[in-house]
């Protein structure tokens, strides 16, 4: 029981992290792909060639040196981490819907009628670009359990001990005594992160 009762909590903290971690990405990365595929010249493919840098590195490689160098990493720190590089798929996937939005007729409409850059982003763009950018979520859910999982199994995971990672790095540690404590830590990460990926998808339906 003491060992289930662990498992949920710690469910519970990865799938909060991994939230708001997708949350803060879609905030990011949205505006910021349809503003620059919106504006066209530079700052377009300024924004291109970032996101193409970003998704061409590890993030598991930068969480891993970033990490490191703190004494402590928190729960927070491990949050601000993966922000990092969430943002560049929301960015990537509002840069490719914007650039079959900004030639629509109800966008050239808008902008005959007087309505600004901003305006025409706020009103007319993003309404009707979320739902597609927002199939990421749960694909960004996913990855950021998975990946909270493995820095606190090579430990640098939050104090206390209570994550998947840390489960599972108990269970390697009584893996002859107590194999089903590896079980169901693999399990559980396995289970979280399938169903935030399911839950992502099914929303979208």
């Amino acid at each position: 029981m003491d060992l289930l009762a662990l498992v949920s909590v710690a469910e519970l903290r990865a799938v909060a992290l991994a939230v708001a971690v997708a949350l803060v990405g879609l905030a990011l990365g949205a505006p910021l792909g349809a503003a620059a595929a919106l504006m066209r010249g530079r700052f377009e493919r300024g924004v291109e060639r970032t996101c193409d840098l970003v998704q061409a590195f590890p993030s598991f490689i930068l969480a891993l040196a970033v990490l490191s160098a703190v004494r402590q990493p928190s729960r927070f720190a491990l949050g601000v981490v993966f922000a990092l590089t969430a943002w560049a798929p929301f960015a990537r996937l509002a840069l490719a819907q914007t650039r079959v939005l900004r030639d629509s007729a109800f966008v050239e409409a808008a902008v005959a009628l007087g309505r600004g850059p901003t305006g025409v982003l706020a009103l007319h763009i993003l309404p009707n670009l979320l739902g597609i950018v927002a199939v990421q979520l749960g694909s960004t859910g996913a990855a950021i359990v998975v990946s909270e999982a493995a820095l606190a199994f090579v430990g640098l995971g939050p104090p206390g001990g209570v994550s998947l990672g840390g489960v599972l790095d108990q269970g390697v540690a009584c893996m002859l005594r107590a194999p089903h404590v590896l079980a169901v830590g693999s399990i559980a990460v396995f289970a979280t992160s399938a169903s935030i990926l399911v839950a992502g998808q099914a929303a979208q339906r």
